[in-house]
């Protein structure tokens, strides 16, 4: 095989690079930078560039006298996206760049798959009062007493459920917008713990467990009384008529801050459990509507655990409740 010269400088310059270069002659690679080498293989330098790429579309480009860019998939591992970007140059050497496309691939999916589910959320309840309201508008049904109660108590439902949605996605976007900004005031958990108990004496037994008088973390309040009251929200939906909620706050082995949220309702199959964070998945569909869930409270307590460094986490076994439990970093004294 002839050998081609590639200048020192320039595959010094190549292998200084993070993204994956490759230097294509004819069909052969006759350089590939250490990037290149770990995603492709060691032994592609030499090879024939349509054993290591295989992508048809890949192939197209690399034989065009004026290159381009493609998106190839499963280049490194199955449902991986890439980008390759060919540069054609004076000798007739092709510059060849593979950006790994994955990850905003994966985002771009999330976020159409999150409107689509919202706009499906929304429109059902708007369907919903639309048609109530249409029937209204008749005459007959709209002269009856019982009927027209009726219709305007499952169209006041609906919109309450409506507003319920919105308020949650609202919520959600303003988390988001500062996941990234780490909370910095003292909150004390056992405090927060007791109001948000409080709050809810009227509907259910709530009880604050702790070895401790205070428990401070570093947080923003607002964002973890919504925590609790979305968890202790959700022991009372969804439990027994006889349902008991515990709030326990212990501290852990490593020196962070345990918060448990326990009640002995009717507990979660466990093949549910692990999506049960998931933007609009829901257990029980049924059962959820029936209460007013929208799907996204245990999201929206993922995020805020998270912008608070933290961990959140679910148990449960059928007939003997369920722990919902965020373990945050305690504040240094």
């Amino acid at each position: 095989m002839r050998s081609i010269h590639i200048a020192p400088a320039t595959t010094e310059l190549l292998g200084l690079l993070d993204t994956p270069s490759l230097l294509v002659r004819g069909d052969r690679i006759v350089f590939a930078n250490p990037a290149a080498l770990t995603l492709l293989g060691a032994h592609i330098e030499g090879q024939d560039v349509r054993l290591a790429l295989r992508d048809p579309d890949a192939l197209a480009i690399l034989r065009t006298s004026e290159g381009g860019h493609v998106r190839v998939s499963g280049l490194s591992v199955s449902g991986s996206i890439w980008g390759l970007t060919s540069h054609a140059l004076a000798d007739g050497t092709r510059f060849v760049t593979l950006e790994d496309l994955s990850a905003s691939a994966s985002v771009a999916r999330a976020h159409a798959d999150f409107v689509a589910n919202a706009s499906h959320e929304l429109r059902t309840p708007l369907a919903t009062i639309i048609g109530y309201a249409e029937t209204l508008s008749d005459t007959k049904a709209g002269c009856d007493p019982a009927t027209r109660d009726r219709f305007l108590a499952i169209i006041k439902n609906e919109a309450a459920r409506m507003q319920a949605l919105v308020e949650d996605l609202m919520s959600l976007s303003r988390i988001e917008a500062v996941k990234h900004e780490a909370p910095r005031t003292p909150v004390d958990l056992i405090a927060l713990a007791r109001e948000a108990a409080g709050e809810v004496a009227h509907r259910a037994s709530v009880e604050v467990v702790s070895s401790f008088s205070s428990a401070m973390v570093a947080g923003d309040r607002g964002q973890l009384a919504q925590v609790l009251r979305n968890l202790i929200d959700n022991a009372i939906k969804y439990g027994t008529p006889d349902i008991k909620v515990a709030i326990i706050i212990t501290p852990t082995d490593s020196g962070w801050l345990s918060l448990c949220v326990k009640d002995n309702g009717e507990g979660i199959a466990p093949e549910h459990l692990p999506r049960l964070t998931e933007r609009f998945y829901r257990a029980d569909a049924g059962r959820s509507h029936q209460v007013g869930g929208t799907g996204l409270g245990l999201s929206i307590v993922k995020h805020i655990v998270e912008r608070h460094r933290g961990r959140f986490d679910i148990t449960s076994r059928l007939g003997e409740g369920t722990v919902a439990s965020m373990v945050l970093p305690a504040l240094s004294k």
